[in-house]
This record gives structure tokens, C-alpha cells and sequence, in this order.
């Protein structure tokens, strides 16, 4: 019985591996259909009538509307998506495909000197196609699991090397049937008694077993292994269409999920970790947006709060309105921080963190403090440069000496420009740090954001902030 299930398994397989080119192709014509409903629908939304369409003028520009995008989803591979994709990723490819469209679009239309061609048209145009992408990619991919989680479109693999490496991809595959993996067993020389672990035969079991079965796909998490063993069984999978794929393990290096791997000529380079920073074009684009949203706080936020604050301030206790301090920043740099002083004046503001129900601070400033409304005035630390509107919480010189002592990585959240608000802060690592593993939770959440950064994320997390501003943070000290 087991046997003609498999059987009957295999044939679903067989099936839906045979017609995947079909399966790209119908993917291509519903986007065509798309980027026409879309341009059609933008000419009802601009003028309410669609007599414009048949003009020379718009034919033109739906031709290259629709040119340009049949180029680009093959030049970038745009229908090539892997079995592990998150709608976060999704959104992210959908925004960068559909924004370099619409630049060479306008870079066409402005060489062919189409002037009347309507700007509100074109939003609506690309508002409406973005939509449809978006949506149809999330029920791609959904559709595709459903067909996996009923036995078609799967890849039967094993993996070599029953390490911790090995048992962790296992653990990744087999979490979920959607993902379309069914995990023959293990190549390996050592036993092991975990029950989930399903040993087929040592290392050199492997290539016959793989002659007799129908695998997809072989996974290497193993190291020591002979070098022509490893070309052997390699050269066989290439010739007859098995995908192989190494899973190095970089544990004794870092603790980073985000490894990256550039290539110098032929020569494979890893880096730590990945950072979306090192790339020009997206520090251009926090740049801007940094400087955009810090102007729009000044302009529309600072002359009616800031004179209230300065005058809560005032009366509340002797001393400066503002409080300034060195601290670290972007390459461990020092400059000064400012802040609305939310403590009494006192000599040891440079040492001693501030602490729940702390002396020092006053009524107003726990206030401040609590809102989060004490650090407004590094909007203008934010439009020097010094800062960003997101990033990890610079630190007190003495507690980065401190802490970059007892903490490995703590240096790793200098790479990037401190910011006003971050990741740590609205996951609740905030205020006051009473021992050091808080403070390597936050070092821990500070290097995800490093590593992770992208504009949607700077945007969730300034949403986040908002909503604790409104609610109240309790963290703060």
C-alpha cells in the first residue's frame, strides 16, 4: 500500500515538474493582463471615460508600459521564487520592480517628448498595478502549498552529515508541508539516538542510494568528507539534473543568520553578516528620509510644542533647557547628543545611568521621559547627521567602554548611524539596563536591525514608537 502511494505520489510530482515552464508562462500573461487592466482602469479613475485610449499618444505608452515589464521579470527573474519566500519579501521585490519600471517608463517617455502624457494618470496606473501584483503573487504562492500540501510539486532530498547543521536544515524543511520538501534521511558516519533522525547509511551509502531513488535535490552540511567522493557523487547529481546544495556552517565565526557571500572573480568571499546599509543607494535613501521626516517635525511639531516643554521645564527645576552629552555614534565617532534635560543638574549625569524612580529626575521630566518627548531635539542631531530617525540608541561613552569590554559583538551596532528610536526600544529594551544579558538582548535586537534594514521597517518602527508615545512606555526610567 505504501508502495503504490509513493508511486502515485511520484506521478503528481513528475507531472507538475513537467508543465513548471507552462506554469511561468501563464504567470507572464496574467501580469500582461494585468499592466493592461491596470492601464485602462487609470484612464477612468483620471478622466472618468475611456475615449483617450485609442489616442496615438496612449498606444504608444502602453506599448512600452508593457514592453519594459516582459523585460524585466526575465532579466531579473522575476518567476523564480523559492520554496522558503515571506510576503515581507514578496512586498520588498514587488516595490523595487514596479519603481525601476516606472523609472525607464518616464526615462522613454521623456526621450520621445510624450509631454502630454497625464502624471495622475500614471500614479493611478502603477497604484492599481502594484495591487495587482501584490495580491496575485500572495495567492501564487498560497496556491502553490495547497498543491504541495497535497502531495504534487514536492522534491524528494537527503541530506549528508547528520551534524548540528544537518539537524537544523531538517528542522527548517520539515517544519511545514507547504514548503514542498520530503526529507528521504541521512548520509552519516555516526550514529546519533535522536528518534526524528532517520539514518539511511554512512557517507558512502550515499551515491548508490541516490542512483536507486528519485532525488531532487542533495544537501552537503558536512565537512570532513573525501574530496573525490565529494566530486564523484557532485559530477553524478550534475548529470543527471540533481540540484546539490552546500550548508556551510560559520557557528565558530558568528552567531549571524545573515551571512553574505560576494564573489572576487571566482574566488568565494563570506561576510559576517549582511548589511543593506553597505549598499550607496539605500544609505541615499535613509538619508532622504531621514532629513524629509525630521524637517516635516520641525516645520509642523516644534513651534507649538517646544516653547510649552521649555517653559514646563523651567519652572519645574533651576538649569539649562537642554541637556547635552557626549556620545557614541556611526564608527564609534563621539558627538553630542542632545536631549531636553529631564534631571536636576548634577555632577554625576555622565556616570550613572538613570534608574526607575531615580532622584535626580523631575516631575516633567519623567513625563518627557515616559512620551518619549526628551529626545525631539535630535530631529537636529538627525538633520546634521549625526543621526538617523532609526537606528540603535547611542550610548554614554563610559558604557560603551564598558560594555564593548564584556559584550563580543557590541561594537557591530557603531556600522550604522544611532537614531532616535530602533528596534530594541519598541521590543521593550529600553530605559534602564540592570544586568548584562538585557544588554546583549539589546545588542542581540540592534544587529537585526542591521542586518535587516529596509525602509518599511524604518516605517513600522516609527509607527511602533508612536503608538508607545501615546500609551506609554513603561520601560523608561
Amino acid at each position: 500500500m505504501q508502495n503504490k502511494d509513493y508511486k502515485v505520489n511520484e506521478v503528481k510530482a513528475k507531472y507538475l515538474f513537467r508543465h513548471s515552464k507552462y506554469i511561468k508562462l501563464a504567470f507572464l500573461f496574467s501580469d500582461i493582463i494585468f499592466v493592461n487592466i491596470a492601464f485602462f482602469l487609470s484612464f477612468y479613475f483620471r478622466y472618468g471615460h475611456l475615449n483617450y485610449v485609442v489616442a496615438k499618444e496612449s498606444k504608444t505608452v502602453l506599448l512600452i508600459v508593457n514592453g519594459i515589464w516582459v523585460g524585466l521579470v526575465y532579466y531579473l527573474g522575476e518567476y523564480k521564487f523559492i520554496r522558503i519566500e515571506y510576503i515581507d519579501k514578496i512586498l520588498s521585490k514587488s516595490i523595487k520592480i514596479i519603481l525601476l519600471h516606472l523609472f525607464l517608463v518616464y526615462t522613454i517617455i521623456s526621450v520621445l517628448n510624450l509631454d502630454d502624457v497625464s502624471r495622475l494618470r500614471m500614479f493611478y496606473f502603477y497604484l492599481v498595478f502594484f495591487v495587482e501584483v501584490f495580491i496575485f503573487r500572495i495567492l501564487y504562492l498560497q496556491f502553490l502549498k495547497y498543491l504541495r500540501k497535497a502531495g504534487y510539486n514536492y522534491r524528494n532530498i537527503v541530506i549528508i552529515g547528520a551534524g548540528s547543521v544537518g539537524r537544523d536544515m531538517h528542522s527548517i524543511l520539515a517544519k511545514d508541508l507547504a514548503l514542498g520538501y520530503r526529507i528521504n534521511g541521512f548520509f552519516c558516519d555516526i550514529s546519533t539516538s535522536d528518534p526524528n533522525i532517520k539514518i539511511l547509511g554512512g557517507i558512502k551509502d550515499a551515491l548508490p542510494y541516490i542512483k536507486e531513488n528519485h532525488i531532487h535535490e542533495v544537501f552537503f552540511s558536512i565537512a570532513n568528507i573525501s574530496m573525490d567522493y565529494a566530486q564523484e557523487l557532485i559530477r553524478y547529481c550534475e548529470n543527471n539534473l540533481i540540484r546539490v546544495k552546500l550548508v556551510p556552517d560559520f557557528s565558530n565565526f558568528t552567531r549571524s543568520r545573515r551571512v553574505h557571500i560576494d564573489f572576487y572573480d571566482n574566488i568565494p568571499v563570506v561576510s559576517l553578516r549582511k548589511e543593506p546599509l553597505e549598499i550607496p543607494i539605500n544609505r541615499v535613501v535613509k538619508r532622504i528620509f531621514d532629513l524629509v521626516f525630521s524637517l516635516t517635525i520641525i516645520v509642523l511639531v516644534f513651534p507649538w510644542l517646544f516653547p510649552l516643554i521649555m517653559f514646563l521645564i523651567k519652572i519645574s527645576s533651576k538649569g539649562p533647557i537642554f541637556f547635552m552629552q557626549q556620545r557614541s555614534g556611526e564608527n564609534n565617532n563621539v558627538f553630542w547628543c542632545l536631549k531636553f534635560r529631564t534631571m536636576r543638574v548634577n555632577l554625576l549625569s555622565d556616570e550613572l545611568q538613570a534608574s526607575r524612580n531615580d532622584p535626580r529626575i523631575t516631575g516633567i521630566g519623567k513625563f518627557l521621559r515616559r512620551s518619549n518627548l526628551d529626545e525631539l531635539p535630535q530631529f537636529f542631531n538627525v538633520l546634521v547627521g549625526e543621526m538617523s530617525v532609526v537606528g540603535p540608541r547611542p550610548h554614554m561613552l563610559k558604557h560603551t567602554k564598558d560594555y564593548s569590554e564584556l559584550i563580543n559583538t557590541f561594537l557591530v551596532r557603531h556600522l550604522i548611524r544611532p537614531g532616535i528610536t530602533g528596534w530594541a526600544q519598541i521590543n521593550g529594551f529600553r530605559g534602564e539596563t540592570i544586568n548584562i544579558d538585557q544588554m546583549e538582548k539589546r545588542v542581540e535586537y540592534d544587529i537585526w536591525y542591521i542586518e535587516n534594514w529596509s525602509l518599511l521597517l524604518d516605517v513600522k518602527i516609527i509607527y511602533k514608537t508612536l503608538f508607545n508615545m501615546v500609551s506609554g512606555n513603561k520601560n523608561a526610567a
